[in-house]
């Protein structure tokens, strides 16, 4: 187009797209101008304020029915330039909106309209792009949402509003179902800010709490990658190219697999399941997993979630549905699974220290400890597993050559270490990579200390390049969706006697976290396997120089 006009005599001198988004896939357009960002609209009140709700253990329609009642509790009052205040809840499928979501909605308004009495008559829309469940009719309503005669408050949506739906009437998004795409969590949740009226108000956002931890990520993410493109009004951001330095860098890992026999064993009488309410402290560090609860956030931003004063947690757990389970359904149940005749798994109850009508108190207050507790404990008192464990040795690539000559990556210029930055003495005992980026000051200072250690002979970061750059990684499984995901640890150094040792450096405060010990759990299977030591570090200790733990 800009070649056409030149031949014409006249040429283009600026094109101005006002968008929030202004990528094509993952890159960010050239030469864009922010002259806001999302944190800076929101304090300038150029975009509604945001509050974020994120629930742990709960389900679909438990999830419904508190966030309908806290919309309603905080927006009831509002009529912004004579308007409802509209509640958008979005859906992975059709069948979804059909079988719970639809239903769920109705349930919570018919519990709630006492309370309510304002609630239209007819309150819900459907959205989905299936004419058998959106008719044209509701289609004009979706479209003229923003007027003062709509009288559709609670919106249900699939694949609709997320680019571009410009809903000013629009106070709150709810979303359960972890989708496909992580950025549709921000696409679809951001809907909700667009500012009405002359006063500044809040925005809430309801979200399972793992839809929660993807919108933090994401909006991290999105805050990142426009400070890259503000490197001209000071940022502290660089885009680096990363070349391999040759040849490539490989070791010899040792991968473990295990495979189990199941053995039957003879039953023992008097068996402890771990289920007494009368424990108080037992009890109630084995139900934490098990409580419902919310979690709100007042803002948006890494800096606003750390604040405490910005967060409140109420519990909802007594708000659970929950089964109640008689005798002979509990028995059912239990059989149902280990695959044996009730009449022996009812032998088998009473048998317990807590006998069957202990379990089934207990359960009747969590159903969870059903299937996390009961019948695994059983399966245990049933059978024996006899593992088998195999090893195979594998020469794996520190780094893959990349196809077009060179890696991208953004980091802050104080965390980029060039080879060029090294004593040339040094530079021989690292550096598979040209260019290291670390993500903190721990892992830079962790660098440098073991780089200058007399006993370290070979010293490699790799905790930079992690989405299959390279094939030293650790497979781990993922203690909450109980999938196999990898694991990329931090360095890897070879002390002068040969020894390899892996090293992580943790913030203080994830050092216990389940999915990091999971990933130590298996790291450390996979270093001994092959010869190694896997060791984590404190990023505390990193700071002070205190790394001779790992000598």
């Amino acid at each position: 187009m800009a070649a056409s006009l030149n031949r014409a005599g006249t040429r283009v001198v600026a094109c101005y797209n006002f968008t929030g988004t202004p990528y094509v896939g993952h890159d960010v357009l050239p030469e864009v101008v922010y002259a806001y960002g999302l944190k800076d609209a929101i304090d300038k009140a150029y975009l509604k304020k945001v509050v974020l709700h994120g629930y742990t253990n709960t389900r679909s329609d438990e999830f419904i029915d508190i966030a309908v009642e806290s919309f309603l509790k905080e927006t009831s009052s509002l009529r912004p330039e004579g308007m409802l205040p509209k509640l958008a809840f979005f859906a992975s499928t059709i069948d979804e909106v059909k079988t719970e979501l639809r239903p769920a909605l109705e349930k919570a308004l018919e519990r709630l309209r006492p309370l309510y009495p304002n609630i239209p008559s007819e309150p819900i829309l459907v959205n989905v792009g299936d004419e058998k469940l959106t008719t044209n009719d509701e289609i004009r309503e979706f479209n003229r949402l923003d007027t003062e005669n709509s009288k559709k408050q609670f919106i249900l949506l699939v694949n609709k509003g997320r680019e571009g739906w410009n809903c000013r009437s629009l106070f709150g998004v709810g979303l359960f179902r972890e989708p496909k795409s992580k950025v549709f969590v921000l696409q679809a949740t951001m809907r909700c800010l667009r500012s009405i009226g002359e006063a500044q108000h809040t925005g809430h956002v309801y979200l399972s709490n793992d839809n929660l931890e993807t919108l933090n990520e994401e909006l991290l993410q999105n805050f990142r990658i426009s400070a890259e493109e503000l490197q001209n009004t000071a940022s502290d951001k660089e885009r680096v190219q990363i070349r391999v330095t040759e040849p490539p860098v490989t070791i010899k890992l040792k991968r473990v697999r295990k495979t189990y026999t199941m053995r039957e064993k003879q039953i023992t009488p008097g068996v402890a399941i771990g289920l007494d309410p009368t424990d108080k402290e037992k009890w109630s560090e084995l139900i934490e997993r098990y409580r419902l609860l919310e979690i709100q956030q007042s803002g948006i931003t890494a800096a606003d979630a750390a604040q405490a004063s910005n967060n409140q947690t109420f519990d909802h757990t007594l708000r659970r549905e929950k089964r109640e389970f008689s005798r002979l359904s509990f028995v059912a149940e239990v059989a149902r699974y280990l695959n044996r005749s009730p009449l022996q798994i009812e032998k088998l109850l009473d048998s317990t220290k807590e006998g069957t009508d202990g379990l089934v108190t207990a359960i009747n207050q969590f159903n969870e400890l059903l299937y996390d507790i009961v019948i695994p404990r059983l399966f245990s008192e049933l059978y024996d597993l006899d593992p088998k464990e195999e090893t195979e040795e594998h020469e794996v690539e520190l780094i893959k050559l990349p196809p077009n000559g060179y890696y991208e990556v953004t980091a802050s210029k104080d965390k980029i270490v060039r080879l060029g930055d090294v004593k040339e003495e040094e530079r021989g005992k690292s550096f598979h990579l040209d260019t290291y980026c670390f993500d903190s000051n721990p892992e830079q200072q962790i660098f440098w200390d073991l780089l200058r250690e007399q006993k370290v002979k070979k010293l490699y970061f790799t905790g930079m390049l992690t989405h299959g750059q390279s094939d030293f990684f650790i497979q781990y499984i993922d203690p909450d969706s109980h999938t196999v995901r990898s694991y990329y640890p931090d360095f890897l150094f070879e002390r002068q006697d040969g020894t390899f040792v892996i090293v992580e450096v943790k913030a203080d405060n994830q050092i216990e976290d389940v999915v990091v010990q999971a990933k130590k759990e298996f790291a450390q299977q996979i270093a001994v396997a092959s010869g190694m030591e896997y060791r984590m570090i404190k990023a505390s200790d990193a700071s002070n120089h205190a790394y001779r733990m790992l000598m």
